[in-house]
């Protein structure tokens, strides 16, 4: 498939950019919001800024799965969780999140669907004082500079770790006219309850983080589905926006048991973010790469990040042991 992305950042939280493979941490209510299956479990790394100093290093791992699917005629309900952890300047700082999510589906008529989700979890950061420089630690005492252990820092370091109740909250619209489209439109909005963190003897307080995106998947041909997508978050001040498109290439018949993916993405005044990944059945397997275009090129030569994801999208068996699948709400092969 073939994806168009924009983004421009100024800071930013725990994001991927593979947003539509990280469901859960891009909006709660995708919780169970599965138009392809019953259920997926997935994993994402990405390595950022390996170039530099101080490098950042990005894991996830979730799961979701559907509920009274069967018994709901008109809804159902999705649980998930999902773990966290970023890594940043050479092991100093690192973060571990995580969440529990819950949501209810509505079908609003034969092709149209409202979800909403929310998530709530625990957050952990800690930092490694002893991998830490500060400019008061740099003595000239002859005649030039070195850095000096020794030497107070000059901060007033509370403590070494900092943890906090995060919640999150979001809704979808999906709307379905044919076999061949599907468009949804979603917005979040987390740290909802705005949870004070700090290392330092203040009040620090994490800023409420807005997301809204825009999906389509669309069957162009009999061996074809494009997925453009467009992707906005804000958060204190920094913001950040994709799109782009990926496309999907049935190699095989009816079934698409194997598929060849492939798109291009932009963040506006960032970088430029190709994109190529495969299917095979029920795992896909997706890997972009963030070529620098703003003038951070000097310092990471360009090399801004890589990204990897797999996920695995199943149904239910039944008791007979066939597959339970149910009706696609989005193009199929």
């Amino acid at each position: 498939m073939v994806t168009l992305l924009a983004f421009g950042a100024e800071g930013q939280d725990l994001h991927f950019s593979q947003f539509f493979n990280s469901p859960l941490t891009t909006n709660p209510a995708n919780t169970g919001f599965i138009p392809d299956a019953n259920y997926r479990v997935g994993v994402n790394y990405r390595n950022q800024w390996s170039s530099v100093p101080a490098p950042y290093k990005t894991y996830s791992a979730f799961g979701d799965a559907q509920l009274l699917r069967d018994r709901w005629y008109y809804g159902w309900l999705g649980i998930g969780g999902v773990l966290l952890q970023d890594e940043a300047g050479n092991g100093a700082l690192k973060s571990t999140k995580i969440y529990a999510s819950l949501a209810y589906h509505q079908l609003l008529s034969d092709n149209s669907l409202l979800t909403l989700g929310f998530n709530a979890g625990l957050a952990n950061k800690r930092i490694d004082l002893s991998k830490l420089t500060f400019p008061s630690q740099f003595n000239d005492a002859y005649g030039k500079w070195f850095f000096d252990s020794q030497l107070p820092s000059g901060e007033h370091f509370v403590s070494s770790s900092t943890e906090y109740f995060d919640l999150q909250a979001g809704m979808n619209y999906a709307y379905f006219p044919t076999d061949n489209i599907y468009i949804n439109l979603g917005f979040s909005v987390q740290h909802l309850n705005t949870p004070r963190e700090t290392f330092l003897d203040g009040d620090n307080q994490v800023g409420r983080r807005y997301i809204g995106f825009l999906n389509a998947s669309l069957k162009v041909a009999d061996n074809v589905i494009i997925n453009p997508n467009v992707y906005y978050t804000r958060q204190s001040g920094a913001q950040e926006a994709v799109m782009g498109t990926w496309a999907a290439y049935n190699l095989s018949g009816e079934g698409g048991d194997y598929q060849v993916l492939g798109g291009l993405y932009y963040r506006w005044n960032d970088a430029l973010i190709p994109l190529i990944g495969y299917q095979l059945k029920q795992w896909q397997i997706m890997f972009t790469y963030d070529v620098t275009t703003s003038s951070f090129n000097a310092a990471d030569s360009r090399r801004g990040a890589y990204e990897i994801s797999v996920v695995f999208r199943g149904f239910y068996p039944k008791s007979n042991g066939n597959y339970n699948k149910r009706t696609y709400l989005c193009p199929h092969f």
